[in-house]
């Protein structure tokens, strides 16, 4: 198990990276289209900012999340666009926003007692867990971002977090399909950035997935279709579980379509 100061740490290094991407770029520059449609890097930084403070409103005020929750399951398909749209501003007050407002959020991750479990969109979460998706949703939204801007990211080991986490939750991608889980456990083996093997579930389970780490973790942000992704899927549960995967709490993800020339 990590503990949360690493993951905190890991989630500092994962932000500032991501704001690496956005730190020195144009208001015109902030006005470009990422893979996700409909939404510029401008969005995209509004997105982190928006759940960050989400994250930091159930950990500090859980009655005020409790009431937006409220409201948000009311409009379930409509809650990204809208928390979007609350925290765009210009591109140097919104980079002030999301700034300030990921330190305070550290500050009180790190200050949840442990066992605690903060409400969510999807299920309540320990603040390791907390963190963990934060990791993930930074990953995800600056590999947007990087793709707008044509730059290509060396993965690191942080990507264990998001591999975990896509693990875990593969029950979510299931459900979030309208889908029942399938009985059968499966044996995950990727490869990770320096060379080692990280592994999951029983070994001798007959499902496997097996590749990359970071395609891995592309499959369950969805940020690329599976025809581009060297993952190797044997048997009938693993093979459904790349059209499933999901990482993320909420309706299905609308994915990504394959990318020129894949099969």
């Amino acid at each position: 198990m990590v503990d949360l100061t690493e993951l905190l740490a890991d989630l500092d290094a994962e932000s500032a990276a991501a704001d690496a991407l956005v730190a020195e770029l144009s208001d015109v520059d902030f006005g470009r289209p990422t893979p996700a449609a409909g939404w510029t890097i401008a969005h995209q930084v509004a997105h982190l900012a928006w759940t960050d403070h989400a994250t930091l409103l159930s950990a500090t005020d859980p009655e005020a999340f409790a009431a937006q929750l409220t409201a948000a399951l009311a409009e379930p398909l409509t809650l990204v666009d809208r928390g979007v749209v609350e925290y765009l501003a210009p591109p140097a007050e919104l980079l002030s926003t999301w700034r300030s407002g990921r330190q305070a959020l550290r500050t009180a991750l790190a200050s949840v007692p442990p066992g605690t479990r903060l409400r969510w969109y999807g299920p309540s979460m320990t603040a390791t867990s907390m963190a963990t998706a934060r990791i993930m949703e930074t990953w995800a939204h600056g590999l947007d971002i990087a793709d707008a801007l044509g730059v290509t990211r060396e993965p690191t080991e942080r990507l264990r977090h998001i591999a975990y986490l896509g693990v875990r939750t593969m029950a979510n991608g299931f459900a979030a399909h309208g889908l029942d889980l399938p009985d059968a456990p499966v044996r995950v083996e990727l490869s990770a950035p320096d060379g080692a093997l990280w592994t999951y579930g029983p070994p001798d389970a007959t499902d496997r997935l097996v590749g990359p780490a970071l395609d891995f973790c592309l499959l369950v942000t969805q940020r690329r279709h599976r025809a581009d992704l060297a993952l190797v899927a044997t048997g009938p549960v693993a093979i459904a579980w790349l059209d499933v995967a999901q990482a993320f709490a909420g309706p299905p993800g609308s994915g990504r379509e394959p990318r020129q020339g894949a099969t």
